[in-house]
């Protein structure tokens, strides 16, 4: 009896497809690569939590040869690096002339790893478009056309970029802006680990890599980055409920009900050298993030007065206010947030003092830019300055 033929599975082949593109592998790393026969090729988008996800056609990649499989991942990739799923798009907004300027823009770097009857600059109906330009280039140089039609000869997209423009308008504004700040976040892993090797850039060309620096080491809105924080040091909570529908046993097991809730430790460096200005800053920003989330305050100075801390309720509006006055040790709340198991830990601080324990959770530094330029002490863990 013929055994039925088992459908391609991309997690099985990501590793070995990749073997040769650190860079790449880290990104991927990040991403949720899901099975979907709706989908004509592959195709990246956000999702509700603010993740990446890969959706790909089995079948599609079963046909391609190792190579071109890997060019295609890596295709989808770089429109993650580019911009192009999170807030990169043209006053027109998104339109099938976009769809393949965008996949002109990348395959740019990818000559000889993907499909032919992809957009190839110097190729087929783009024979005349020259290589290495950026999407909104390509855009100004393709024909009008009505969205859904294409000129004679003219390539299709790679891939299916449906995901875009049918999520932009429902995502929360402040999804898309974890999304934004989580990409960085992978770019800046993906980078960090390709710098450990001669080969971990891969295929990167040395003028991606400066564009994906550039990227990297942006301007960044401080306030981006603490909501970032604060959303991904949630944890979630499940438990077992007859209200909500199984999906995948519907009607036979009882569903999860799933509670989302972040542990934050907000410690406020209290010593005289820290500015009033910063601490009104960030009291502002706080009130915006009670919104979402409950915060423990930590008031300190060389110590911790334990009288003192106190729980920002969520939706409640608090005013600035300096409690203490002394000298400043990390330590002091570093030892009681690892003590007290919270799930992450805002320090604000001018960062004079000598460098502290390692945490038990994931910690982040804000500071004034000109304190983060001549920090007192050197850590891998992110420094913020707040303009």
């Amino acid at each position: 009896m013929t055994k039925p033929a088992v459908e391609f599975d991309l997690q099985k082949y990501i590793v070995k497809l990749l073997q040769n593109e650190p860079f790449f592998a880290t990104i991927s790393r990040h991403v949720e690569k899901m099975a979907d026969k709706n989908c004509p090729t592959a195709g990246v988008r956000i999702n509700g939590d603010g993740h990446f996800e890969m959706r790909y056609n089995p079948e599609f990649f079963e046909k391609l040869p190792m190579e071109q499989r890997a060019g295609v991942i890596m295709h989808e990739f770089y429109h993650l690096i580019f911009g192009h799923v999170t807030d990169r798009l043209p006053d027109e907004g998104m339109t099938k002339k976009w769809n393949i300027a965008t996949d002109l823009a990348i395959n740019s770097h990818l000559i000889g790893k993907i499909p032919e009857s992809g957009c190839i600059p110097g190729y087929g109906f783009f024979k005349d478009y020259p290589v290495g330009e950026a999407a909104e280039k390509y855009f100004a140089m393709l024909p009008e056309q009505k969205d859904g039609q294409k000129g004679e000869g003219q390539g299709d997209p790679l891939d299916d970029h449906s995901g875009w423009g049918d999520n932009a308008d429902k995502l929360d504004p402040t999804v898309r802006e974890i999304a934004k700040q989580r990409l960085r976040e992978m770019m800046r892993e993906a980078a960090n680990d390709a710098s450990k090797s001669s080969n971990g850039w891969g295929t990167v060309s040395a003028e991606m890599r400066k564009e994906i620096m550039k990227r990297i080491n942006g301007t960044v809105d401080w306030r981006n980055v603490l909501r970032y924080f604060i959303k991904t040091s949630q944890r979630a909570d499940k438990h077992s409920t007859v209200k909500k529908l199984n999906k995948r046993f519907p009607y036979i097991h009882a569903g999860k009900k799933v509670n989302r809730h972040a542990k934050i430790a907000i410690s406020i460096d209290q010593s005289g050298s820290v500015g009033d200005e910063m601490l009104e800053k960030f009291f502002a920003e706080l009130n915006n993030l009670a919104k979402i989330a409950t915060f423990t305050v930590i008031p300190f100075d060389c110590e911790v007065d334990e009288k003192l801390i106190y729980v920002w309720k969520k939706g409640k509006h608090k005013s600035t206010e300096r409690v203490k006055h002394g000298g400043t040790d990390f330590n002091a709340p570093t030892d009681y947030v690892n003590k007290h198991g919270f799930d992450g830990h805002i320090v604000l601080t001018d960062m004079y003092a000598p460098k502290p324990n390692a945490s038990n959770c994931q910690r982040m530094w804000m500071t004034t830019p000109e304190c983060a330029d001549n920090p007192y002490f050197q850590t891998n863990e992110r420094v913020i300055p707040v303009k």
